[in-house]
């Protein structure tokens, strides 16, 4: 660093950077003497890892840490900015290093970016130890980082920091500062609340706080109008979007009406298009609710019919109602279950004909082949039910709808009973004559 670089005006958050592993808040399952990395760097023998976790939480801090714990030479990479050229300068610096005996970390910010092709290029260079990679990442790595690489990396997952971690930061925030922030007590919270784990949002907020007139104190409103709000983690495409979907619909399922509208909440905030949204509902009415509340399916369609008339905002409220509508309803899935049992049935027993009375006899030598020979048309019987077997000839009759005893599905495990009766009843009559 130059002279003059030492006297630039530098960020808080830079100037707060830890100094040492100990320093590092909120992670102590991987960093504490007894977590994997913190034995790792105390055995100055460190393994190619790929750090996982929100933003803020500290990967690239960890990463740089590691390096000056083990006296490797560390290597920053922007996966955004960087391409196969700058990789093989790298790795060709690495290896005159090796030889000399010096190891180089290579931390490579971001690295799901990387395409597949390119995280392959990876490969021999971890396999031969050359570099020691730490990889950072907000995805998800199982989806988005070549099983190969994984085989040869550990995965550590970092946690979003909690308020008791806020608050360390926030202390040392005010210290570096010289000053209390400005902020009654339900204003700090309120902070926190907004930083939403992140870290270094935090420290940054505090500095915007700072830098507000002498005697200035602010409370929840005047926090919220001093500062900018940060947009919730969510990404559309990405795990947040299938982690969040699944909540809702897990919640649905558990019939956890509060949950289930907080998630859908997170959703909408987040960006979430409603209609992704309510078509899960529809899916939710017909997979968990079914026959036991034939009203899920119609109440879904038309929250789904009236976001499309009216919009957002109002036609949120529509999803809202279905929502509440499908996690309080009673839950059944007997209707998706005999279904797949059907469908696997189906792809068992191939091509095989229906019986002859179930075939209509549109001509005359289908007439002459025994083509609808022995229906009863079922409305005209004295029960209104024939018991004629429809299953093929060759196929034992079997049970695939099993009505479970709750909400309308009751109604329906009568009927099918009183069915099954009747038809018991024919067989024995047609057994005996």
């Amino acid at each position: 660093m130059t002279l003059f670089e030492q006297d630039a005006p530098r960020p808080l958050a830079d100037r707060l950077r830890p100094q040492r592993l100990a320093d590092v808040v909120g992670q102590d399952h991987l960093l504490g003497p007894q977590g994997p990395i913190g034995r790792m760097a105390a055995a100055h023998r460190l393994a190619s890892m790929i750090l996982w976790g929100p933003p803020g939480c500290g990967k690239t801090t960890i990463a740089r840490l590691l390096a000056q714990a083990t006296a490797m030479h560390f290597e920053p990479l922007s996966a955004v900015f960087s391409g196969v050229a700058d990789l093989r300068k790298i790795f060709d610096a690495a290896r005159k290093r090796r030889q000399m005996g010096q190891g180089t970390l290579l931390f490579v910010d971001e690295i799901h970016r990387f395409n597949r092709a390119q995280q392959d290029g990876f490969l021999p260079y971890v396999e031969d130890g050359t570099v020691t990679l730490v990889g950072a990442t907000t995805e998800n790595p199982s989806f988005e980082l070549n099983g190969a690489l994984l085989s040869r990396c550990q995965v550590f997952v970092l946690r979003r920091l909690e308020d008791a971690s806020l608050d360390i930061l926030m202390a040392r925030a005010e210290d570096a500062l010289g000053r209390k922030l400005p902020l009654d007590d339900t204003a700090r919270q309120a902070l926190k609340a907004m930083a939403d784990g992140d870290g270094r949002f935090l420290i940054n907020l505090a500095e915007e706080l700072a830098a507000l007139p002498e005697g200035a104190h602010l409370d929840t409103a005047g926090l919220s109008a001093a500062v900018e709000k940060r947009a919730p983690l969510y990404d559309k495409a990405q795990e947040g979007h299938y982690n969040l979907i699944s909540a809702l619909h897990k919640s649905v399922r558990g019939s956890d009406v509060d949950a289930a509208l907080y998630w859908l909440a997170r959703m909408l905030v987040g960006g979430e298009h409603p209609i992704y949204i309510i078509r899960r509902v529809v899916r939710m009415a017909v997979e968990d609710i079914g026959l036991a509340d034939p009203q899920a399916l119609n109440q879904a369609i038309a929250a789904w019919d009236a976001y499309d008339r009216l919009g957002s905002p109002e036609g949120e409220l529509a999803i809202a109602q279905a929502v509440i509508y499908v996690a309080t309803a009673p839950k059944s899935n007997a209707a998706y279950r005999a279904f797949g049992a059907a469908q696997r049935a189906a792809q068992e027993s191939g091509s095989l004909m229906p019986p002859l009375h179930a075939v209509n006899a549109p001509t005359r030598l289908m007439r002459d082949l025994g083509y609808s020979e022995g229906y009863v048309y079922d409305p005209d019987t004295k029960e209104g039910f024939s018991g004629l077997n429809y299953f093929p000839d060759d196929l034992p009759r079997q049970t695939f709808y099993r009505p479970l005893e709750r909400g309308f599905e009751r109604e329906i495990a009568k009927r099918v009973d009183y069915w099954n009766r009747l038809r018991q009843r024919k067989n024995e009559t047609d057994r005996k004559s």
